[in-house]
């Protein structure tokens, strides 16, 4: 299995790199400002996503995104291995999911990993090692419908340090995540 996971990994992490440099060859630039410039490509795997007082979601993908045009695209897979009852994915039920898509950029996104009142509110911001957005997420026999709508934060580097261990993956009320994450540009 570990063997599985470590192919999957860098499968993802090949794709993420095809599509940077798919961008690049189509004449994008480095930006000059030091944001994510034209071409950021990532890859990411996150096995269990929570924090939230219920729900736990794997969820993985990748793709690339311009922060100088507010460009993303991006898709793949992701399950609610336990039932979401608050929040976006309310109703998502353990078993169920398919897809989801990226469906809008956004340069940043406020984000709490627990939900706790105790909690400081943080804020995820896109640049060359992380990106928000918002995806749309597909069940089974959904079809091309969405079935639900949450903004996304991916990271290289962890995006809550004032919580244990290592937080690079987040879910619109569901909660964070330790993922494996690449990113090229």
């Amino acid at each position: 299995m570990h063997r599985t996971n470590s192919l999957r990994t860098r499968a993802l992490a090949v794709a993420a790199g095809v599509l940077a440099a798919g961008a690049l060859s189509f004449g994008i630039g480095a930006s000059a400002a030091g944001a994510a410039g034209p071409g950021v490509g990532f890859g990411f795997n996150a096995r269990a996503i929570q924090g939230a007082p219920t729900g736990v979601v794997r969820m993985t993908g990748g793709g690339s995104f311009d922060a100088s045009t507010s460009a993303i695209d991006a898709g793949g897979g992701f399950r609610c291995t336990s039932s979401v009852n608050q929040g976006p994915l309310t109703g998502c039920l353990a078993g169920e999911g398919v897809r989801w898509h990226a469906a809008q950029f956004l340069p940043s996104t406020p984000f709490k990993c627990t939900g706790a009142t105790s909690e400081a509110l943080k804020t995820g911001t896109t640049d060359r090692d992380t990106v928000a957005f918002r995806a749309d997420f597909f069940r089974a026999g959904n079809g091309n419908n969405r079935s639900f709508t949450a903004n996304v934060i991916v990271s290289a580097t962890d995006i809550a340090p004032d919580i244990d261990g290592v937080q690079n993956a987040w879910i619109q009320n569901v909660g964070c995540a330790t993922s494996t994450a690449n990113f090229s540009s």
